[in-house]
């Protein structure tokens, strides 16, 4: 089993009360105690302040809580926004995530520093130099609110591995982190063969012949890791399939992010109801608890 704790999303139900409640159900019937603070709770609960109490009550009525949360994220949410009108909103609006997550007993959070295929036409170190931006504006609300704030890596040429990385290093504060999602290192590796994948697609919307290839993503981030989204796939697409579903090596990642030496948690981004059973998936991380 895992030393940390393990942490699980539920459906995009949040507005049906009875759908919410019962994914509640059987996630404390098959053992979980934790559940992830999503970017879409958190969206609800800046809509109406109330709804965070409305979450917590429910969860701690059944024997769970929040861990860790995910910022809202995507196009202009994302920390390279180059809008100088919304830019200022997007900044507003992660602070807020962090203070909503830390009035939740949240003491991790995700964000996504951008993709560059949202603005092709923008040059690469200017995305770099507008995360560094963000990050400047977010880190002390992270600080305030004792919060760590995790970039995560993802498959464009400007949140691969090696940028997360890069970026991490800029800043000294225990308060910064990455977030090591597998299935996102996995297309970087598994999608070299596949021409019409998802990622040849993401670098060639920004000139880039070929993606930048890299087996070593998680080597490379373990050092910084403090949370991690695990889930599968066979390097064509992002499908947040169940561990076992896609050609992702649980017995080389799991031994390694045992010995992360910053790593607080464990999370399933697998995608559940209608897609995977929330049982399954419990079950399956279980097993993947086991591997050493």
């Amino acid at each position: 089993m895992f030393d940390l704790p393990v942490t699980f999303h539920m459906a995009t139900t949040f507005g049906d009360d009875s759908a919410r409640q019962k994914q509640i159900e059987r996630y404390a019937a098959s053992g979980v105690k934790h559940i992830v603070l999503s970017d879409q709770m958190i969206k609800d609960i800046m809509h109406d302040h109330k709804l965070g109490a409305v979450y917590s009550s429910e969860l701690h009525s059944a024997g769970l809580d929040f861990l860790d949360a995910h910022s809202p994220f995507g196009g202009i949410l994302d920390m390279n926004c180059p809008d100088p009108l919304f830019r200022p909103q997007m900044l507003l609006r992660h602070k807020t995530a962090i203070r909503i997550a830390a009035s939740l007993g949240v003491k991790t959070i995700t964000i996504h520093p951008g993709s560059d295929r949202f603005f092709p036409e923008i040059p690469l170190e200017k995305h770099l130099d507008l995360m560094r931006d963000a990050i400047d504006n977010i880190l002390p609300e992270a600080e305030a609110a004792g919060v760590t704030v995790c970039i995560e890596n993802s498959m464009s040429r400007a949140a691969c591995p090696r940028k997360v990385v890069q970026l991490k290093s800029e800043f000294d504060s225990p308060y910064l982190g990455l977030c090591y999602d597998s299935g996102h290192a996995h297309q970087l590796d598994a999608a070299r063969t596949l021409s019409d994948s998802v990622i040849h697609q993401f670098w060639r919307t920004v000139g880039a012949p070929e993606p930048e290839w890299d087996d070593s993503a998680l080597d490379r981030m373990l050092p910084e890791i403090v949370n991690c989204h695990l889930h599968d796939n066979d390097g064509s697409s992002d499908s947040h399939s169940i561990p076992g579903e896609g050609s992702v090596n649980w017995q080389k990642i799991i031994p390694m992010l045992k010995r992360a030496p910053k790593l607080k948690l464990i999370q399933s981004e697998v995608l559940v109801d209608p897609r995977y059973a929330i049982e399954a998936v419990c079950r399956k991380f279980a097993e993947l608890g086991e591997i050493n």
